[in-house]
């Protein structure tokens, strides 16, 4: 087990943790929360060592394999799938073995490592990998496509894959779900669900936490607390410990009100059953856990809009949308109405952006009719908002711009509510991090007013407290309102009704977000077998008993088909190896070599087609095993 006993931990003169003790063990699926800066991150490094503490000790067995999640950027000319193996150093030590083996016709070695490599399932290690790129979003095609190539968004779920490839006895992930959209968060909390091990997660998805881990570990003033169940245990935890403080009363009581006063509001607003019911559980919930946010330093709301509409704010009729001559929506029809509360569904690149983008009018349509109210004021937030920001003006000034007649004193105690206080409001937010720039962002669309808030994946990089807030301030904001968002407690509370953005259109979905699980499930298993018909006969048991002994024996075949067509590979891999070693040196480029550069580029031509044929028969090969299993 994981042991921390009376723990100080400084960041330069900054206490992060003092006297704070923490028992973890073997196989707990354990969610670390806490403020921003409070010591989550540094609490990880020093259990990776690449810290030491001040005082305290710390155990944690000898033997067990931990594995975590890089936050740097790789950037690497590896294939996105070579980058994923990389995190399973066995398996590469194993397959350096074998080439080696293979190199110097050592049949004994060559047969102790293969079942090295059968023990360590090594022989269906590019396949999981591939699962794993599939499951967090990447097609087929972008497998082999170099790290470098991806944008940084990407290159973090690539670390995430190597984290997961690794064999682990301890898995250490530290906002896993930042760069996900929804289906992303979905696969992984379904994988995270199963792992073996012991299992560490920072995260401010509340839903994600709940469905995942069994015990909270809360850091705060500088000590860690211990909860057992999820999050929504430890929310009404702590709101009964915290309701036993009688110095916090008056303000529970008030902050109480203002939760029943959106349950009064809200009730019955989605308008649909399913989502008018899981409303009212929500916020029947909320109203029970409200004193456990008392002391979060957020707090603010979204004044009335400051231009009234009375028809609709945008039409978008008969109309094509996508980027350049790249058709992504069409057919689409959408009308925007002041009240309107619209969460917008649909897989990994179906459109759901590009749909946005085309509300906000950054995106021209391919066709068709778009039509803005006289009196529209667009509040939108996306990730690169965060990149316009002006990094050497403070908070301050940022506001200021948009209202000059503004008073300072009005400024920062707008401000405050985002939890810029004193020279934090002042500071160039150079420096500052990305939940502080995101923030920033949002507070910059609160002050304006908007009558549409169009909101792409608004709590990205956001802490569990300020997520809170702003589900709150959003459920009293009066204008229209779409979002897309892996936050499933944030939709939940927020959105009346959603609409499912897939196949090429956009079309309203009756149903939940549970419905949406469900619809998700058949999708993929449609795209990943879009030919496969299931028609159940009555089958004689005997005769099953026959075809499943056949299948047995097929699938026996089959695997002894992709274990030699594995050593066909690896052979060709080190035939291409050499011949690119060859090529690589200078001294092939003499005009007395000619003559074996061209066979050298024959060769490796030649060699590149072998490879290409041998990885499209194993797959396929691959393939018809699963079929049969």
């Amino acid at each position: 087990m994981i042991s921390l006993t009376d723990i100080e931990l400084r960041r330069g003169t900054k206490v992060l943790l003092s006297e704070a003790a923490l028992v973890i063990h073997p196989g707990q699926h354990v969610g670390i929360i806490g403020a921003n800066g409070s010591g989550k991150s540094s609490l990880f490094k020093l259990l990776l060592g690449q810290i030491t503490q001040d005082a305290g000790s710390l155990s944690i067995p000898s033997d067990w394999r931990i594995a975590h999640m890089a936050q740097e950027l790789a950037s690497s000319t590896r294939s996105a799938l070579d980058f994923v193996l990389d995190g399973d150093p066995e398996l590469r030590r194993v397959e350096e073995a074998i080439a080696k083996a293979l190199e110097s016709e050592d049949n004994n070695r060559l047969a102790e490592e293969y079942e090295k490599m059968d023990l360590i399932h090594g022989f269906d290690a590019h396949y999981r990998a591939e699962q794993l790129l599939h499951g967090l979003g990447f097609h087929q095609s972008e497998t082999r496509s170099p790290v470098s190539s991806f944008s940084g968004g990407w290159r973090i779920r690539l670390n995430l894959a190597q984290a997961l490839m690794s064999p682990s006895d301890l898995l250490m992930l530290d906002e896993p779900t930042n760069h996900l959209d929804l289906d992303a968060t979905l696969w992984l909390e379904q994988w995270l669900k199963t792992y073996p091990g012991t299992l560490l997660i920072i995260s401010h998805d509340r839903d994600f936490i709940d469905n995942v881990v069994q015990a909270i570990v809360h850091i705060e003033h500088k000590q860690s607390f211990s909860y057992k169940g999820n999050y929504s245990a430890f929310e009404r935890l702590r709101a009964e410990r915290m309701a036993l403080q009688q110095a916090s009363f008056e303000k529970q009581q008030r902050r109480r009100k203002d939760v029943e006063d959106f349950v009064a509001r809200f009730r019955y607003k989605a308008s649909k059953a399913k989502q008018a019911q899981s409303r009212i559980k929500e916020l029947a919930r909320m109203e029970d856990i409200a004193p456990a946010h008392i002391d979060s330093p957020f707090n603010f709301k979204f004044h009335p809009p400051s231009k009234k509409a009375h028809g609709a704010l945008v039409n978008i009729s008969r109309s094509e949308m996508g980027y350049g001559d790249k058709k992504i929506l069409s057919g689409v029809d959408f009308d925007l109405y002041p009240g309107s509360r619209i969460g917008l569904l649909g897989p990994n690149g179906a459109g759901k952006s590009t749909l946005i983008s085309s509300l906000n009018g950054d995106l021209d349509l391919l066709s068709g009719e778009r039509i803005y109210s006289d009196n529209i004021k667009v509040g939108y937030f996306a990730q690169h908002q965060l990149e316009v920001l002006d990094l050497q003006a403070s908070p301050f000034l940022h506001l200021q711009r948009l209202t000059p007649k503004a008073t300072d004193q009005e400024i920062r105690n707008f401000l405050g509510g985002f939890d810029f206080h004193n020279d934090k409001a002042l500071d160039a937010i150079k420096d500052f991090s990305g939940g502080e720039k995101a923030r920033l962002a949002l507070a910059l669309i609160v002050w304006q007013k908007p009558n549409l808030l169009l909101l792409d994946e608004p709590t990205n990089h956001l802490d569990l407290e300020m997520r809170h807030a702003l589900t709150m301030a959003l459920q009293s904001y009066e204008g229209a309102l779409v979002v897309i968002s892996h936050d499933r407690h944030l939709l939940r509370n927020t959105i009346d009704e959603f609409y499912l953005v897939a196949g090429g259109g956009v079309d309203e979905f009756d149903g939940d977000l549970k419905d949406y699980q469900k619809w998700l499930k058949n999708y993929s298993r449609e795209v990943a077998q879009p030919e496969s018909v299931v028609v159940e006969v009555p089958v004689d048991k005997k005769i099953a008993r026959q075809k499943s002994a056949e299948e047995r024996k097929k699938s026996a075949n089959l695997k002894k088909t992709i274990k030699s067509l594995e050593l066909r590979i690896e052979r060709s891999q080190k035939e291409l190896l050499d011949i690119e070693s060859q090529l690589a040196s200078p001294d092939i480029y003499d005009e007395s070599k000619s003559d074996h550069l061209k066979k050298c580029l024959s060769q490796q031509v030649d060699a590149k087609k072998t490879m290409s044929t041998l990885e499209k028969e194993w797959l396929e090969t691959q393939e018809l095993v699963e079929n049969i299993d």
